[in-house]
């Protein structure tokens, strides 16, 4: 992954190259500053890989800041867990975890120093009253009657606010700018407001907090950072940005570039929407499947190395697109289309009867973990008269274009014998429960004497089989880009998880399990004609084990490629 950004050439890296020839002793330092208000999206990895490998390419530094301002969303969890899912992604931060809480005080100053200039005062009108007097793209905003208070007024109120004088949302910090300003975000903007709230690191040693937009200039300059990179939902911010560092006595001007947000198809990638989804119980939490945080990939069975590389897939542009989904599955598709463990399961079940075999026969086969990867080794598979199949693999009443399992017709099981089915048994609700077939014994590795070679399917002895639930996921929602609708919940899809109750080879589970205690690391399985599985480890049992489908097997993304 290391020179991903130079190979993507994109509009940021030349900007760098750029100041370097300006500058051959520059020192390149960027960030990146997660709210610690929510789990890590699929577009955070995209800003990580980019801030990171910027770094490691012009051999600068990455620092992890939360930008921590907000006591009220904010949790010690989220911190675990942004933390976590960055190391998992490979990448080190410089030093240690920066907190924009840990400059609190200096920010402080810095607000006071504005108000000595003149340049922010503490207004007194609602919240309410502050969204009505900012105006409208369209017409001018008009100033608040608190706006020409004197310097002194507003330093002994805006200490009173420190001090706890005023109640949540009697007061807040607004800079001076301009109240006709065409950016909106200029028109006199918040920098301070009250909150009573306990602070995960401070704790109640404040009761004023600064607004992200004056927070994260301010820690820039002071950690020394050169290139602030953020998404173009920022680029307004830009303005307020560079007027509060020409407006403080910082000594280090540091640079904001914006590119484009992840879009994916099929996805909702706010944290406010994401929190709907979980408290309405639609998903099961922060880490469900069927969501693209990277704790819901992961337990799904992506992987690092396939972020990763859909982030260097997609690049880095000003354009706003939204990305086919399929683009991120062909990424682990490709990746475990190599390392995933071949093995059957069956998910549906069905019994078969070979009523020609003994009740004792049994045979073991040997069998490949993956055709081309000799790396990987070998299995055993065990072969006797009872085995299950999918029920999907049989078809009771004749049809031309089935060409698996249908009584009169011939099937070749996996790995061992060509099988005919010759009469079904049934429950009292006309369930079929049997399927008898006549086992073929001189077929095993050879063709059938002037007979086609018949379709191939998957099974399980049913004395090799041991119990397992899998998930198999589809997108949650039913349209490509519910981002943008409002009522978004109305395009949930009711078959986003479906869940089967079937079985997986014992043999070669108590294989993998002895490599994971030894290796101690996650094994992926391409169960065959099915899909790409990896095990959940949070709701598997030692008596009932559970797999996710990360992936299926068609790659529609490649073919259209």
């Amino acid at each position: 992954m290391n020179n991903q950004v130079k190979k993507y050439n994109n509009f940021i890296s030349q900007i760098i190259d750029e100041d370097f020839m300006e500058n051959k002793n520059l020192s390149f330092y960027t960030r990146f500053p997660p709210e610690p208000n929510g789990y890590l999206h699929i577009g955070h990895a995209k800003s990580i890989c980019l801030n990171f490998e910027l770094a490691n390419l012009y051999k600068g530094k990455c620092n992890l800041r939360f930008d921590d301002t907000n006591p009220i969303k904010e949790n010690i969890k989220y911190i675990d867990a942004i933390q976590y899912d960055i190391n998992w992604l490979g990448y080190k931060w410089h030093n240690h975890v920066y907190y924009s809480s840990q400059y609190f005080p200096v920010l402080y100053k810095y607000a006071k120093e504005l108000i000595k200039k003149g340049l922010a005062y503490v207004d007194e009108l609602t919240k309410e009253q502050i969204r009505e007097y900012r105006g409208t793209l369209n017409t001018p905003g008009k100033n608040s009657p608190y706006r020409n208070r004197t310097i002194q007024e507003n330093l002994e109120l805006f200490q009173q606010m420190k001090n706890g004088n005023f109640s949540e949302g009697k007061a807040c910090l607004r800079a001076k700018i301009n109240m006709r300003s065409s950016f909106i975000i200029m028109r006199d903007p918040v920098l301070y407001r009250i909150i009573f709230s306990e602070h995960h690191q401070t704790k109640k040693k404040w009761c004023i907090y600064p607004m992200y937009d004056f927070a994260h200039c301010l820690s820039d300059s002071i950690e020394g950072i050169t290139h602030s990179l953020c998404t173009l939902e920022f680029q307004d911010n830009k303005c307020l940005y560079n007027w509060i560092l020409q407006n403080t006595n910082v000594t280090h001007f540091p640079k904001q570039y914006e590119f484009s947000r992840l879009n994916l198809e099929f996805s909702v990638l706010s944290k406010r929407k994401i929190k709907t989804l979980i408290d309405k119980n639609i998903i099961k939490g922060w880490n469900d499947p069927r969501i693209s945080t990277l704790s819901g990939l992961r337990r799904k069975g992506y992987t690092p190395y396939s972020i990763k590389k859909f982030c260097e897939k997609i690049g880095v542009t000003k354009q706003n697109t939204l990305i086919e989904f399929s683009m991120l599955e062909h990424c682990i598709r490709k990746e475990l289309n190599k390392t995933a463990i071949r093995t059957m399961a069956v998910l549906d079940p069905i019994k078969i009867f070979l009523y020609n075999l003994d009740e004792k026969h049994e045979e073991k086969f040997i069998v490949p973990n993956h055709p081309n990867n000799p790396e990987l080794g070998s299995h055993e598979i065990l072969f006797t008269n009872v085995i299950y199949i999918e029920r999907t693999d049989f078809k009771e009443k004749y049809d031309n274009k089935y060409k698996r399992l249908k009584i009169g017709e011939e099937i070749r099981l996996r790995y061992a014998y060509i099988i005919k089915a010759e009469k079904i048994e049934k429950d009292e609700y006309d369930n079929i429960i049997n399927i008898i077939c006549y086992c073929n014994m001189q077929t095993l590795g050879k063709k059938p004497k002037n007979k086609k070679n018949p379709s191939v399917i998957h099974w399980i002895s049913i004395k090799n089989a041991f119990p397992a639930e899998f998930r198999l996921y589809n997108q949650l929602f039913n349209i490509k880009n519910p981002e943008q609708e409002k009522n978004f919940l109305s395009y949930i899809n009711p078959n986003s998880l479906i869940i089967k109750k079937g079985f997986i080879e014992k043999i070669i589970w108590k294989q993998i399990q002895e490599e994971m205690n030894i290796n101690n690391k996650k094994i992926f399985f391409q169960f065959e004609r099915i899909g790409y599985f990896s095990l959940d480890y949070i709701d598997s049992k030692k008596d009932q084990l559970v797999f996710n489908r990360t992936v299926n097997l068609r790659d529609s993304w490649a073919c259209k490629k």
